[in-house]
């Protein structure tokens, strides 16, 4: 039996999807829920599981192509494998009985000649000779039609951005999540009035804790940011035509850095949960970002976000604002320094918060007191009874 592999539905919003790469070969054999496929879209990239147990037949939609929701990518074949079938990809078929006993004896030495010289994979290609044969002109259509496609590419590259690029330099093609975080990144900064204020807390009170618990320190600040935007809940909040939208909901966004680009990830209701509860969370979310294993729904629905630059030495941060929300946190590296406590000389594991905001939203005073609160609640002593 025949199943058809389409491309899913990732999210309310989400229209089309990249094929990003096939993670079975053409022929082989797949089982019931293994990664099939690699698909990204402007929101996330993700493994597509097989939806059962088969041999991949054909691949419709090749590696690069964007295609909508519902489109048809593949085929799955639940029964047994076409012992004809030698390849196919993008509709092309070539089978095991179009071949003569030996591969080289059925293209021409012409043909095999120009392949060879530029590099075209044979197996590609639709023969329009006798009983499928590739012709010579068959090779020659198919290269003027991808030097075509270049010159094309070529042309709307310099229209958009002239710019010359020598021998020693090469061009690094833009992914889609890697051209959704520049445009996103582009908007916020043309959409929001950023300011950044930046607060010193102590985390002696966090070190204690952890010294008896597998937790890292960013559970810690969600924990405080949760707690303290129940006390400014503006802070929760989004701009709109009409006035601010303030969320009832506490839904905090962890950043995540993967290879080429970030995800957010969305810890939900961050304001009911306990320590432990949030570390665990955090780590699975994390894990499973980078393993591109999330749920649509699990990068949606943000009301406000925290960025540990800090997990990779950073001090100091003036990160931009994930949209349409209002304020970012950013958490610089642990690390102990001399500091001055009741006209003594101590040294404690300090770290520098930095929160941009929006200021057609909230004002200085509001963002510094909200940033009080962060502060206070990450240096309060009784941590070990909330966890």
């Amino acid at each position: 039996m025949q199943t058809e592999i389409i491309m899913p539905q990732l999210g309310e919003s989400i229209a089309e999807g990249t094929v990003i790469e096939w993670l079975i070969p053409v022929g082989g054999r797949v089982e019931k829920d293994q990664s099939l496929l690699e698909v990204e879209t402007d929101k996330v990239a993700l493994e597509i599981p097989s939806p059962s147990s088969g041999f991949l037949t054909d691949v419709l939609i090749p590696v690069g192509q964007t295609v909508p929701v519902g489109t048809v990518l593949a085929h799955l074949n639940t029964d047994s494998p076409d012992p004809t079938v030698v390849s196919r990809v993008g509709g092309v078929v070539v089978r095991q009985m179009d071949l003569s006993p030996a591969e080289e004896d059925h293209y021409s030495p012409a043909v095999k000649q120009i392949a060879r010289e530029h590099g075209v994979d044979l197996s590609l290609l639709q023969g329009s000779g006798g009983g499928g044969r590739i012709t010579k002109k068959d090779v020659l259509d198919y290269i003027a039609q991808q030097d075509d496609t270049r010159k094309t590419v070529t042309r709307s590259v310099e229209t958009e951005q002239p710019v010359t690029v020598t021998q020693d330099e090469k061009v690094l093609p833009l992914t889609a999540m890697r051209k959704m975080i520049a445009e996103r990144m582009v908007k916020s900064r043309h959409t929001s009035a950023h300011v950044v204020t930046v607060f010193e807390a102590d985390f002696s009170a966090v070190a204690k804790v952890r010294e008896n618990q597998p937790l890292t320190y960013l559970p810690f600040v969600i924990h405080a940011v949760a707690r303290a935007i129940r006390d400014f809940p503006v802070l929760n909040s989004s701009w709109g035509e009409a006035g601010i939208i303030q969320k009832r909901d506490i839904h905090v966004g962890i950043a995540v850095a993967l290879e080429d680009g970030l995800l957010v990830p969305v810890v939900k209701h961050a304001d009911r949960k306990r320590l432990t509860q949030l570390g665990h969370e955090v780590t699975d979310l994390a894990e499973r970002a980078r393993t591109k294993k999330l749920n649509p729904e699990e990068v949606q629905g943000g009301t406000f976000t925290i960025t540990n630059h800090g997990g990779f030495g950073s001090l100091l941060s003036t990160p931009i604002i994930h949209q349409p929300q209002i304020a970012i946190l950013g958490v610089g590296a642990v690390q102990k320094r001399t500091v001055v406590i009741n006209e003594a000389i101590a040294i404690r594991p300090m770290a520098y918060l930095s929160l941009s905001f929006d200021n057609r939203v909230i004002d200085g005073a509001t963002a510094d007191s909200f940033m009080k609160k962060v502060k206070s609640y990450i240096e309060q002593e009784e941590w070990g009874q909330i966890l």
